[in-house]
């Protein structure tokens, strides 16, 4: 696996999302400050819940969490790994 980078920089998370056809998105129910943070690829998921932009980063921001991500996989193919972490 190629290297992992860590941001809360909004339009590089947003720029990568993107680029591989995901949406922000959100586990539906979740006990959590906002509700727990994921990324929607399209494969069917009855768990999550599209949200938008301004309010992924809201609960991004308040929740003080750091976006970890891959760019490429080891054979130089494009990578969707993804992780949201503390920022401590």
């Amino acid at each position: 696996m190629s290297e992992a980078t860590a941001t809360d920089d909004h339009e590089e998370i947003r720029r990568w999302v993107e680029a591989r056809k995901g949406r922000p998105s959100r586990v539906k129910q979740a006990s959590s400050d906002g509700g727990l943070l994921r990324i929607d690829f399209g494969e069917e998921d009855e768990r999550l819940e599209q949200i938008s932009w301004e309010e992924f980063f809201r609960i991004f921001d308040e929740n003080k969490l750091l976006f970890l991500h891959q760019d490429r996989t080891a054979d130089g193919s494009l990578s969707r790994f993804n992780k949201f972490i503390d920022r401590q």
